[in-house]
């Protein structure tokens, strides 16, 4: 007898249905799996059987054919174990049919028949919602992400038998209620406080310009002046992620598999500082089937490369499509996977080898070669990127015996402000109503920039003149546009002025001359 359940899978960050079709027959004892199952896919052959066996079910000789549909879509994952056992327990006759059509089932099992949870449950759950299905049956540890999806009855389960036992209709599994109303506790605010920052009111500044219209930054300066500190306060003074962006991104983390299940939807910006050791495949993403890389990972949020020129050259240079597009495309096997991957680039670097290079005190040792090395792992097309190239000297003493700067409190209203006001300014342009409008003032592509408010003379004249006499790119010219418009908005000033082109400018131009090959 043949027997039909459903579950889901994923395809990038989004997840598709399923349909697992199970036919026994006579015939020599085999298991046969077909639908271009890959992997843990083929594998569950030996988990499913033994589960069935050790959850009290008998296992006939015979021949058992399964096939996962659409067929020409490689499965990949260990998600269909659930689906493939109930599809055989009904094919048996150990379980009516009635609910298979209803409810879809997703789930790992171990060889006693517990289940365990998998990744991507939250776009598996989307998927089955979307695709019509009365309710959708995890394992518990899948339970919170899962009941985050509106409309879906999510029924959890530790065992085998117990999906067997509901499915027949003689018994029940509980309903996630509890994790639903943990999943929407707002996440807490970094720990870090720009409070602990002595000094560095050039640096600080950069850092609220950034975080108020979501520009990239390069910190430059010696070991010790705190560079990396100012990094990792940098999620303290963004604003919570819109409704949109916190969905986006916790479908990225779910497929990833590093949701916290006591709170799985993200809502602060995620920050990602991965070590200059990382490999290609691991920043972009890889794998048979794609899995996201860090890039997508800090979708929303931060990308810290701190020591950036010991970075590889390779590893760096993916960097360069999600910047400018804010999504990266992998292919594998005709198959094009498409990750969003829409971030604020933080790095940060010394001037040189030693460290010392224009220090005070200190004298440099590193040769003119030696220099060149070094910078040249940084290409100008990657640094053409950077909006905010900014000169972080050492710490003076006095700054240190004065003790806490700013608060991150302070900071962050300020930046929340501005954002306000950007999104007030661009729901006013010409036309914007049936537009998906940017989020921030770095997302603003060049039509856009183009309807914002005239400059005014003097600011024209000053951007006009340091296009020509640095030769500026037409990226560059744009970015420092942007960057205007951030400290305008910053200020709470309805249109650009000649302070602020020139603030942009000392925050780009200077640096990027220190730090660029020529």
């Amino acid at each position: 007898m043949m027997a039909v359940t459903h579950t889901a899978s994923v395809m990038g960050i989004d997840g598709y249905v399923v349909r697992v079709e199970v036919d026994i027959t006579q015939g020599l004892p085999a298991f046969v799996m077909v639908g271009l199952a890959e992997g843990a896919v083929r594998e569950s052959r030996v988990r499913v059987s033994s589960a069935i066996r050790n959850a009290g079910y008998m296992l006939p000789m015979s021949k058992i054919v399964a096939n996962l549909a659409p067929a020409d879509v490689r499965k990949e994952g260990s998600g269909f174990d659930l689906p493939l056992a109930v599809a055989i327990l009904g094919s048996l006759g150990h379980i009516g049919q009635g609910r298979f059509g209803t409810y879809a089932l997703a789930g790992e099992l171990s060889l006693d028949g517990d289940l365990r949870s998998v990744p991507g449950a939250f776009p598996m759950a989307l998927a089955c919602h979307r695709s019509g299905f009365k309710g959708l049956i995890v394992p518990e540890g899948n339970a919170a992400e899962a009941a985050l999806v509106d409309g879906l009855d999510v029924r959890c389960a530790r065992l085998l038998r117990e999906v067997a036992e509901f499915m027949n209709g003689t018994g029940d599994l509980p309903r996630p209620d509890r994790a639903a109303e943990a999943a929407t506790v707002p996440q807490p605010v970094a720990a870090e406080d720009f409070r602990d920052v002595a000094g560095q009111h050039s640096a600080r500044r950069a850092m609220e310009i950034a975080a108020a219209g979501g520009h990239s930054f390069l910190l430059i300066g010696p070991p010790g002046a705190g560079k990396s500190m100012l990094a990792r306060r940098l999620p303290s003074i963004l604003p919570p992620l819109y409704p949109e962006e916190s969905l986006e991104t916790t479908k990225i983390w779910s497929v990833a598999g590093h949701l916290d299940p006591s709170s799985p939807l993200i809502t602060r910006p995620p920050f990602r500082a991965p070590h200059h050791t990382i490999t290609s495949a691991a920043l972009a993403g890889g794998g048979v089937v794609p899995r996201p890389g860090e890039i997508s990972l800090a979708h929303n949020g931060v990308l810290f490369l701190d020591e950036l020129p010991e970075f590889t050259s390779r590893v760096l240079e993916i960097l360069r499509q999600p910047l400018e597009d804010g999504r990266i495309l992998l292919v594998r096997s005709a198959q094009t996977y498409t990750f969003p991957s829409r971030f604020l680039l933080a790095a940060a670097m010394n001037p040189c080898p030693c460290g010392f290079r224009g220090h005070p005190t200190r004298p440099c040792t590193c040769t003119a070669i030696q220099i060149r090395r070094y910078r040249v792992r940084i290409s100008g097309p990657l640094l053409d990127r950077v909006d905010l190239h900014v000169d972080v000297p050492p710490v003076e003493v006095d700054a240190l015996e004065r003790g806490e700067g700013e608060p991150s409190a302070l900071l962050a209203e300020r930046v929340a402000r501005a954002r306000k006001r950007t999104q007030r300014r661009l729901r006013s342009l010409p036309g914007a109503g049936g537009e998906n409008l940017p989020t921030t003032n770095a997302m603003l592509t060049p039509s856009q920039l183009r309807r914002l408010p005239r400059l005014e003379d003097e600011a024209r004249r000053i951007l006009s003149r340091a296009a020509r006499t640095y030769s500026l790119t037409a990226r560059t010219y744009h970015r420092l546009l942007k960057v205007a418009w951030t400290i305008a908005d910053l200020e709470g000033s309805p249109g650009v002025s000649a302070g602020h082109v020139s603030e942009a400018i000392h925050y780009r131009v200077g640096e990027r001359e220190r730090v660029a090959v020529y």
